[in-house]
């Protein structure tokens, strides 16, 4: 799912390409993307773009008139900028916002359709939009550690909670913690304040490290290539490859659709988490930490030491 550093690449890329051109018709290919009917989408047509913002992970655009088009990527939702006129494909399509000079196409891969698109009027309309989540590259330290002790969750949890914290997801907060040095699992009214300090300091620093990679890969461009698996990154989705920092294996705790990936020597003190369907099925003979594990595959494969 984009997070927030890709959802402001987006939005810098929206205000290049479309801020300030006539949008002049909207094209919907699938049923399932417009969630509103009043107004129509076709009141966006004739508009000019006045403006490009987002709340949380979803995208605001503007047009004149006080009218906003707000799209949610959700996980596998995707913009694409194409020639004028683009056909919108056939099987990931949803929709395209045409202009003059090109389209904006919104796509979403798998079989599940969950982007969305809301047209509502007036910008009191957009709070219906807000979770409450406050901006972690916006408030000091004390606001941050107020409200990360509000609720008691695991960290893993409370980041990527959009009522406590804007715009953080799966992904980023894995590379977070990672770079903490503290476990997902770990409880939030648990933590210290030298540990409070250092998770502030690692959202800052990771957040704006990747608004900056991004920025950096995409240039003057439309991105077009955006993914939850970036392979600058340190833990998430590397699941079995060496810890750039150690070079112990990461792991990851696996939940539907989701997964977190960790390092047990960086974060959790050579404990290995407790995957909730694996430790449910192997109770007792669960691995407890990295050298059972290395032991237990050593049992399965006497020969793999000497590899």
């Amino acid at each position: 799912m984009p997070e927030l550093p890709e959802i402001t690449i987006y939005v810098e890329a929206l205000e290049r390409y479309v801020k300030g051109y006539v949008l002049e018709r909207v094209r919907i290919a699938s049923p399932f993307l417009l969630r509103t009917f009043d107004p129509p989408v076709t009141d966006l047509h004739g508009r000019a773009i006045t403006g490009i913002s987002r709340i949380g992970k979803r995208i605001v655009i503007e047009a004149e008139g006080d009218l906003f088009a707000v799209i949610h990527l959700m996980i596998a939702g995707r913009l694409r900028w194409k020639e004028a006129g683009a056909k919108i494909p056939r099987r990931l399509g949803h929709a395209a916002f045409d202009f003059a000079h090109g389209s904006l196409l919104l796509t979403e891969a798998g079989s599940t359709r969950r982007a969305s698109l809301h047209v509502v009027p007036g910008r009191e309309s957009l709070a219906d939009f807000d979770r409450g989540g406050l901006e972690p590259l916006e408030i000091p330290i004390g606001t941050f550690a107020d409200r990360l002790r509000s609720e008691n969750h695991t960290l893993k949890r409370a980041l990527t909670d959009p009522r406590l914290f804007s715009g953080i997801g799966n992904a980023h907060s894995d590379e977070i913690l990672f770079d903490a040095r503290l476990s997902p699992v770990k409880l939030t009214r648990r933590l210290d304040d030298t540990e409070i300090e250092r998770l502030y300091l690692a959202t800052r620093a990771s957040l704006n490290a990747w608004i900056g990679i991004l920025r950096e890969e995409t240039g003057s461009a439309f991105p077009d290539r955006v993914t939850a698996f970036h392979p600058r990154m340190k833990v998430h989705g590397r699941f079995g490859q060496p810890c750039t920092a150690c070079g112990a294996p990461i792991q990851r705790i696996a939940y539907a659709s989701n997964e977190t990936d960790y390092c047990v020597n960086c974060q959790t003190g050579g404990k290995l988490l407790a995957d909730r369907a694996l430790s449910r099925l192997l109770r007792e003979d669960f691995p407890r930490t990295l050298e059972d594990l290395e032991e237990r595959q050593e049992r399965r494969d006497p020969d793999s030491g000497s590899r």
